[in-house]
């Protein structure tokens, strides 16, 4: 299935980029604002004194006088309609117009549009960029988050539809052949019965796999988070896979520490090492050669887990695309997975707060590197 790179990770870093900028310019604008206030306000006090002060000496009679407090009226009274109409402008410019427009984007973005943007007024890093400009630039990043999440959907569904619909044609197809033949010979029957039954078996393997990623994606806190022993969930899973390393005459090298603890939930981390070492051993060929590497970085307060094989490995462009959900770069081994093995790994390393890495040449094999955080009580 073709894939999409995604760039919204760069959204949030322009607004992260942003928000320094933003909090300097506010308060230099915030500044420039309290000083305007107070010039006018004195300005116009030394105005009224003005007045008080030397239209009496001009004209002091009575009838003056009444004059100067008509002028002195209509000099605030002008005043009053000055300031009000340069509020109301900065009010319409800096608040009612942002919001209108924020609010006619956001209706759009409510119905499902959400190529919606904003263009901010002022160029970022300029010294005009305000908070208004933020705002914008911030529901700019919330639309292409939201653009990327809705595409993401999009083709995992499609993806799902795509993977549910192969075994379900095989399924049926070899059924209608059954039944449309009464007179079929035992062996026959008994082959179609075994394809229906591997098409189910994948079937279900797929809808497993769905669940558990699902599972992993919704959940957020490691409820279950413990200190256990890392070699040993090694061994366990070795010892697992041990028959289908002997049955494919493939050489598994071993080297371990006694002891490893580390920190997390081992129900988690179990699917880890299940995926990687499965992917080494499909894509390893009969008589290869698998290698398991585990390491203490004490220094880094880190566990290492080096998985390599000499099978087929992948360009570098498959290798981008090695956590994407359902890719499968080699179509030669498509019928032994899902592709949903590698994003199950990269979700279940995030959970347990390590990080993953893949590096593969081509036709030379790949090595999977997993590191995880050490229980605290054996850091340094």
């Amino acid at each position: 299935m073709a894939r999409q790179d995604r760039t919204s990770g760069s959204g949030r870093e322009h607004q992260e980029s942003q928000e320094p900028v933003q909090d300097g310019t506010s308060a230099v604008m915030f500044g420039w604002i309290t000083l305007w206030s107070f010039v006018v306000l004195i300005l116009a006090a030394a105005g009224q004194t003005s007045l008080l002060v030397w239209l009496p000496r001009l004209a002091p009679t009575n009838a003056m006088k009444m004059l100067l407090t008509v002028i002195v009226l209509a000099y605030w009274l002008l005043l009053a309609v000055v300031f009000a109409w340069v509020v109301h402008r900065q009010i319409d410019d800096r608040l009612e117009r942002p919001m209108r427009l924020l609010g006619h984007a956001a209706r759009r973005v409510a119905k499902g549009d959400f190529s919606t943007r904003i263009p901010p007024r002022h160029t970022a890093g300029d010294a005009n960029w305000d908070s208004t400009d933020q705002m914008f630039a911030d529901f700019n990043t919330m639309t292409e988050e939201l653009s990327g999440i809705e595409t993401m959907k999009n083709d995992f569904i499609s993806n799902v539809s795509h993977e549910i619909r192969n075994p379900l044609a095989v399924i049926r197809n070899y059924a209608t052949l059954m039944e449309r033949s009464p007179d079929m010979p035992a062996d026959r029957c008994r082959e179609c019965a075994r394809t229906i039954a591997d098409a189910a078996a994948r079937l279900n393997d797929l809808v497993t796999a769905i669940l558990k990623l699902n599972k992993l994606e919704s959940q957020t806190i490691v409820t279950q988070a413990s200190d256990f022993d890392l070699c040993r969930q090694l061994a366990d899973e070795v010892i697992a896979l041990d028959d289908l390393f002997t049955e494919r005459d493939i050489d598994l090298a071993i080297d371990m520490e006694d002891r490893a603890p580390v920190h997390g939930d081992p129900g988690i981390t179990a699917l880890i090492w299940s995926n990687v070492l499965g992917n080494a051993l499909k894509y390893t060929e009969t008589g290869g050669h698998v290698r398991l590497t585990e390491r203490s970085d004490t220094d880094a307060g880190m566990i290492v887990v080096e998985i390599a094989d000499d099978g087929c490995g992948m360009g570098e462009d498959d290798r981008r695309h090695v956590f994407d959900k359902f890719y499968q770069g080699d179509t030669a081994h498509a019928a032994q997975g899902n592709g949903l093995g590698m994003a199950m790994v990269k979700r279940a390393v995030e959970l347990s707060r390590g990080s993953v890495a893949v590096s593969s040449v081509k036709g030379e094999g790949a090595v999977v590197t997993v590191r995880l955080p050490m229980a605290a009580a054996h850091v340094g």
